[in-house]
């Protein structure tokens, strides 16, 4: 199967889920820098949907650079991925509403987790079909990172009984640890 029409239509979801968040950023009720107080928590867990969903847009691309075909589980894991990330509206909401509570906090994370989960598998899908000796294996390497991010989700779930905002904290570790440029697929292909 061709790789075009996923990738256009991972695009389009992707470009919906950020218009839905951004529509539910409420303008602050007055003219004072006190009244835009209410709002900086949902400001805040805006901008940190907004990485992730950056984030998650910009290594699908990279990963379906290295990708030559796609085969039915591949449209399966990617409609996995992107129902996780149809989600991350709802807990950012929820989650900047209640200013990083307990249970938003943990459904955020379990939601950051699941999404992290099912990129995982749709690269581990993607390396099935191209096989170990493909650009696509050169370029992904051991994918540290990705199993490295679901444990730090794990613990930030965990604490996040203890601590909303330490979660939270690990949260943000995870989005920074993606915000710096992995050059593996570029390198690769360029290679």
């Amino acid at each position: 199967m061709n790789k075009n029409r996923i990738e256009a239509f991972s695009d389009g979801v992707i470009a919906i889920i950020i218009t839905i968040m951004v529509l539910e950023l409420k303008v602050p009720r007055g003219v004072t820098p006190e009244a835009f107080l209410p709002v900086v928590p949902t400001l805040l867990s805006y901008l940190l949907s907004f990485i992730f969903i950056a984030i998650y847009w910009n290594n699908h691309h990279h990963l379906f650079q290295a990708v030559k075909h796609i085969n039915g589980r591949t449209l399966w894991a990617n409609l996995h991925l992107l129902f996780w990330l149809t989600l991350i509206p709802f807990v950012t909401a929820w989650m900047g509403e209640n200013r990083f509570t307990t249970w938003p906090v943990v459904f955020y994370g379990a939601n950051l987790l699941m999404a992290g989960t099912a990129y995982y598998i749709l690269s581990r899908n993607l390396l099935a079909i191209h096989g170990k000796d493909s650009v696509l294996s050169a370029a992904l390497g051991t994918d540290v990172k990705s199993r490295l991010s679901l444990v730090i989700y794990v613990i930030a779930l965990v604490l996040a009984f203890y601590d909303a905002l330490w979660a939270c904290a690990l949260y943000v570790v995870v989005a920074v640890m993606w915000l710096i440029p992995d050059r593996r697929i570029e390198r690769t292909i360029a290679a």
